[in-house]
């Protein structure tokens, strides 16, 4: 008889980007098992009300308005000595008793993290024998903090050498830990020209296109940012991209609205084309973001990381040459036009960007669950048509 037990996918929603991780590694298992039952869910949802409002509010509150608080607490959170460590996961137990409550209940045959909120719950329960299924540790930035150490796990999946090798030092059994890379969408790695996104996305062919990611800023941030880049107009089409923030695409409608050559888009399943469509990308340097970014060969301008993760990852990208850093927005517009006005540069970028990208991160992540839970693998996941994203 079929193991009709589920594969659960955990991510909280803290950010974006552990959400979108979720999701690919859920499409590379449907496709390579298509019979078995996979389930994606918000940690923080089988958690008390108020618990979940602080834990992912406080977040945003804390990446917008207090980043060096954020960038202190993300290191005194990374020492072998930590007492924050103590405070912090006795809390969370005490408000994730729904979440234990109900994993006992489900059963799982697996559960694959990409937050490190239900890694460290679903450790816990099992070293108190509550539940008994392994589970996978997947990271989601280019550096590591121990934090996603949490033990006992069958898995950790990093995304560069240097992660791995962090995580090791933090106690990870080095036989456990694997090197895969950020997992990101199937659609973000089909071959696809410049040239034919914009055709699918209804843009000129060779007006050179900026694209601004800003679903991870405030308002005024935001707005600074665009300001900065309206010199451009009168080389480039800027595309902002808001995301789910509804207030700030419309905010930044209003303020465009009669700007000629500025295209405001707000929550889009096209991200892969616009990404393919692009020249350049202005985002944070947030760990999904810029995987994509990676695998679509998209050169980018790194802007406002918060400090700790994004520091981390903003670090990496400028070390393997395939993104710069622009320290404040006086000088974005310039740096975006040296950007665009240089072919050569743009194209190294892109080499660099490529060489670096690892397109196949889900679907090495999905065959070796389905391995360790010993289940048939189809030969290859097969390729997602960029049509039907359109």
């Amino acid at each position: 008889m079929a193991d009709r037990r589920p594969i659960l996918i955990l991510y909280a929603s803290a950010g974006a980007g552990h959400r979108s991780a979720a999701l690919a590694i859920a499409q590379s298992l449907r496709a390579l098992a298509p019979d078995a039952r996979v389930e994606v869910h918000d940690a923080l949802s089988h958690t008390n009300v108020a618990f979940r409002s602080l834990y992912a509010q406080g977040y945003l509150f804390l990446a917008n308005y207090l980043p060096a608080a954020m960038g202190a607490l993300y290191r005194a959170t990374d020492r072998p000595d930590a007492r924050e460590f103590g405070l912090r996961s006795h809390l969370q137990c005490l408000n994730a008793r729904p979440l234990a409550t109900w994993l006992a209940g489900r059963r799982p045959a697996l559960i694959i993290n990409t937050h490190f909120f239900p890694a460290e719950i679903v450790a816990r329960l099992r070293r108190q024998r509550r539940i008994e299924c392994p589970q996978f540790v997947v990271t989601t930035d280019f550096d590591t903090h121990r934090i996603w150490r949490q033990s006992p796990a069958e898995r950790y999946f990093t995304a560069t050498p240097d992660g791995k090798a962090y995580l090791e030092r933090c106690g990870a059994d080095p036989s456990a830990v694997r090197c895969v890379g950020i997992p990101v969408r199937s659609t973000f790695r089909q071959p696809l020209t410049q040239r034919r996104a914009r055709l699918a996305l209804g843009l000129e062919e060779r007006r050179p296109l900026a694209l601004l990611l800003c679903g991870g800023f405030g308002v005024g941030p935001t707005q600074r940012l665009l300001k900065a880049l309206m010199p451009l107009r009168a080389i480039a089409r800027i595309v902002a991209i808001t995301g789910k923030n509804e207030r700030l695409r419309r905010q930044l409608q209003r303020v465009t609205a009669a700007a000629r050559q500025v295209h405001i888009v707000g929550h889009t399943t096209r991200m892969a084309l616009w990404m393919h469509a692009a020249d350049v990308c202005v985002t944070k340097p947030g760990g999904l973001t810029c995987a994509e970014a990676l695998v679509c060969g998209l050169p980018l301008i790194l802007v406002r990381p918060i400090p700790g993760q994004e520091a981390r990852n903003r670090d990496y990208l400028l070390e393997r040459g395939a993104a710069v850093f622009v320290k404040h927005a006086g000088i974005l517009a310039h740096r975006v036009r040296e950007l665009l006005l240089n072919d050569s540069q743009r194209t190294a970028m892109r080499a660099r960007a490529l060489q670096i990208a690892r397109p196949r991160a889900a679907e090495d992540i999905a065959r070796e669950a389905l391995r360790l839970l010993g289940r048939g693998i189809a030969a290859a996941e097969p390729p997602t048509s960029f049509e039907a994203t359109l």
